[in-house]
């Protein structure tokens, strides 16, 4: 399965995520970033394990939410955590392989984050995860670190990408000539002033589809594969729809140049 241009994510779904995520599958998401139980959809919709992308994260135990059962051992070493916590994700989402694993967050230090790639290598290696990956990582000598340790090209990336670290510039022209894949998330509501910008609101008149649908078309032309977590069903298809939307790159670089001129306000202390 090639990479997709659009991936479905269940943050914060909480006790909403498996209607949510037969919803977006129904709709027509077929790349989910954590997801409910794959039966439920599985079995009763005619959906093939082979139709999707799933993706899921191992979170260290700086991240969990201690109050409730954890995936593994806390007092294990951080390569029993992540190989306890693989296995109850293919157990949870019943299946046998995962198309994209991922670091949720750096670790401590390099050295535990290496522990915790090392890991993911022989996962890979076992073919049991197809690509490997880390998360929340503005770091681009931490992601030189675990490639020049891992001696493997990291396979994707997934941060916030938002007015207040500039759309993560740094990071995502790293990826770009690394042939990482960037997945970003806040994509819209970490930039406000983005969406009503002439630039974007342009695209959208002239394209006639909304400003959010606008701003995901020109992320996926940079190269970026937003993850949208829309709970309803008409901005589900809008988010779909984006790939099928022309923008010139006329228009895709009147939006960068929108991005540069607020990061510059941003540093300046502006709001």
């Amino acid at each position: 399965m090639s990479f997709p241009k659009i991936i479905y994510g269940t943050a914060w779904k909480k006790e909403r995520t498996t209607a949510l995520v037969i919803q977006a599958v129904l709709q027509g998401f077929r790349a989910i970033d954590t997801a409910a139980q794959l039966k439920h959809y599985r079995r009763q919709h005619g959906i093939t394990r082979a139709d999707l992308f799933l993706q899921t994260k191992y979170t260290s135990i700086s991240g969990q939410d201690t109050s409730k059962p954890l995936p593994y051992d806390p007092t294990a070493s951080v390569a029993d955590q992540v190989r306890a916590s693989f296995a109850s994700s293919l157990k949870n989402l019943k299946t046998e392989y995962l198309d994209s694993y991922i670091i949720h967050s750096p670790l401590r230090t390099p050295q535990l984050t290496m522990e915790a790639w090392r890991v993911l290598m022989d996962l890979q290696n076992d073919g049991k995860v197809n690509m490997i990956g880390v998360s929340n990582c503005y770091d681009v000598s931490l992601l030189r670190y675990i490639i020049d340790q891992g001696g493997r090209m990291i396979d994707t990336v997934q941060n916030r990408w938002h007015e207040g670290n500039g759309w993560d510039a740094e990071v995502v022209d790293f990826c770009k000539s690394h042939g990482i894949y960037y997945q970003s998330f806040w994509t819209l509501s970490g930039s406000p002033n983005l969406l009503r910008s002439t630039a974007i609101q342009e695209i959208s008149r002239r394209t006639g589809t909304t400003r959010a649908q606008a701003l995901f078309k020109v992320a996926q032309t940079m190269g970026i594969t937003p993850l949208s977590g829309s709970t309803d069903e008409e901005h589900m298809r809008h988010g779909l729809s984006t790939e099928n939307i022309d923008v010139t790159e006329e228009e895709t670089e009147g939006v960068k140049k929108t991005m540069k001129s607020l990061t510059r306000m941003q540093s300046k202390g502006w709001r």
